[in-house]
């Protein structure tokens, strides 16, 4: 179910988006990130394209449709496109309208920002996620660093390798991690990888290998990612998921899972 502190609408909502988006970055951590006026500026230069997009939150009071608040919007637009001018990097924006200014979608659309990349943020109690279950030739280890093992099976599914980018991602997260490994025998077959932040834990790097689908694999390892959560004081779990999914979906509905909300990225220079 969704969280009894974040109903469907309205502005409980749009701040129980801002704080798990804001958890995610924090589970995501960039290499440099400036705050400008409550907006995440980020670049990363090694990492996932993702990790380097504005989170274009902050204050409230930019949701009007006067000339000062498209003069205030514009001057925060530049003001992230020099940043990453500054950084040898590409604009890119998180939009969620029910988190962001409602005119930004459009300004940045003026400008040439194109649209891609739709995304689902979804939430569910941790008492309702079926936990790890017992017996079989799978079983799942949690530990508190990911190794080859672990980091063989996400890039073998995701590409890319394990290398300076990768681990220095993984080493600035400060909040509580998980590294989940589904063993069939002694192969790993499965990975997933959590972060606990204020009560509530992030669901990250889910990945199974394509010999191992079909037999559970994806919901073992949520599963265990919910034991471990809840033990480190998270009553909920979040995730983010590409729409285009269907797989993903599925396992996570059957997890119970709920949609928040959607969001997507506007990428300057991209073919709208």
């Amino acid at each position: 179910m969704i969280p009894s502190e974040s109903p469907g609408t309205g502005a409980a909502l749009a701040e129980t988006v801002r704080g798990l988006q804001e958890r995610a970055a924090r589970a995501l951590p960039a290499e440099f990130v400036e705050h400008a006026d409550g907006w995440w500026l980020r670049h990363d230069s090694g990492s996932s394209w993702w990790v380097a997009s504005v989170l274009p939150h902050g204050p409230d009071g930019l949701d009007g449709s006067d000339a000062s608040v498209a003069t205030e919007l514009t001057r925060r637009v530049a003001r992230a496109e020099e940043f990453y001018a500054r950084h040898g990097g590409t604009a890119r924006f998180q939009i969620t309208p029910a988190a962001c200014p409602a005119g930004l979608d459009g300004l940045l659309a003026g400008r040439g920002y194109g649209r891609a990349h739709p995304v689902s943020l979804q939430a569910a109690a941790v008492a309702e996620v079926p936990g790890q279950r017992a017996g079989g030739p799978l079983r799942v280890r949690i530990e508190d660093r990911p190794g080859d093992a672990w980091f063989g099976v996400w890039h073998a599914v995701r590409g890319g390798g394990a290398g300076a980018a990768a681990w220095g991602l993984l080493d600035r997260v400060a909040g509580p991690s998980a590294y989940a490994r589904l063993l069939d025998g002694d192969e790993t077959v499965a990975v997933g990888r959590a972060v606990a932040d204020s009560g509530w834990a992030g669901v990250f790097a889910m990945a199974t290998l394509p010999a191992a689908r079909g037999r559970g694999a994806g919901g073992r390892v949520l599963g265990a990612l919910a034991d471990w959560a809840g033990a480190h004081g998270a009553a909920h779990l979040y995730l983010q998921v590409e729409r285009g999914n269907p797989a993903a979906l599925r396992l996570y509905a059957r997890a119970g899972f709920r949609e928040l909300c959607t969001y997507h990225y506007r990428t300057a220079g991209a073919k709208p």
